[in-house]
């Protein structure tokens, strides 16, 4: 008994030791910069004092309001139309056969990476206002102006790159439906419409939740393509808090840290609810 206990402890020791790396990697690259961003919010220095004063100029501000209100619209929608085409686009890509579905799940690997500056200048060329579709929906006459500038052409691009994370998220969940299931529910007399309302959606709800989640913050965290798309023109929290950081003139890195803080509470509230549903949509499996 006290060799395997000896051995157990061994264990335990051991893979502690693998996880270590992780765990200094975690500590240096996450807690200590969100430790260092949460005190220098705290410091006020044009008055050299220490308190909530920066919180109290952002909310007091309708500017870096309208920051926050564009922030999470812009999220909330993109994340939503995302993760509805990505649902369908899941699900058709689980009825395909085995080598064509292989290659679409690795081209879909690789778009899910072509995002930022890239993605914003191939959308500049398409859309702009001299681009090839722009001209093109132009001299069809379907479009009178189209702006890619602006909040039309954010939401198009966030949804864009929402698109193949949500179908790499979704694509294991709709794997596991199984064709026994659709056929049961048939057999019963239930239609399409009543398998996927009352058997696939139910199933499929913590991969959605969960899906949509991580599509929220990653679209509330995005800087690169929005800054390269408006040049920094469109009033979004990440466009503020960098040009706090590198700003020449508003030069206001613990202000920064403040909207830092405030985006990273924002972030938790949505994981806590995504939690919270979770539990609910287990509790009514």
């Amino acid at each position: 008994m006290h060799s395997t206990q000896a051995q157990n402890q061994g264990g335990l020791v051991r893979h502690g030791l693998l996880v270590l790396p992780f765990a200094v990697v975690f500590l240096l690259f996450q807690i200590l910069p969100m430790i260092w961003v949460i005190i220098n919010s705290l410091y006020v220095e044009e008055e050299e004092v220490w308190g909530f004063d920066n919180y109290l100029e952002i909310f007091a501000d309708p500017f870096f309001m309208q920051s926050f209100s564009n922030s999470l619209w812009l999220s909330f929608w993109s994340s939503l139309v995302g993760l509805v085409i990505a649902s369908f686009a899941a699900e058709s890509l689980n009825k395909v056969p085995g080598r064509v579905r292989d290659w679409m799940v690795s081209f879909t690997n690789m778009t899910s990476n072509f995002s930022g500056v890239p993605l914003a200048f191939a959308f500049i060329i398409i859309l702009g206002f001299n681009g090839a579709i722009t001209l093109l929906l132009k001299d069809l006459g379907l479009i009178e102006k189209f702006n890619v500038y602006g909040i039309e052409g954010l939401f198009l691009i966030y949804t864009y790159f929402q698109i193949p994370l949500g179908i790499l998220l979704l694509f294991p969940a709709f794997t596991a439906l199984k064709p026994e299931w659709e056929e049961a529910a048939r057999t019963m007399g239930a239609s399409r419409f009543d398998y996927w309302r009352r058997v696939a959606v139910p199933v499929l709800a913590p991969a959605l939740l969960g899906t949509f989640t991580i599509q929220y913050a990653n679209a509330m965290g995005a800087y690169a393509s929005a800054y390269a798309l408006t040049v920094g023109n469109y009033n979004l929290v990440t466009i503020r808090i960098g040009q706090l950081v590198v700003g020449d003139i508003f030069f206001q890195p613990n202000l920064a840290a403040a909207l830092s803080v405030l985006l990273i509470v924002i972030l938790a509230f949505v994981v806590a609810v995504y939690r919270w549903l979770l539990r609910r949509s287990y509790h009514v499996a």
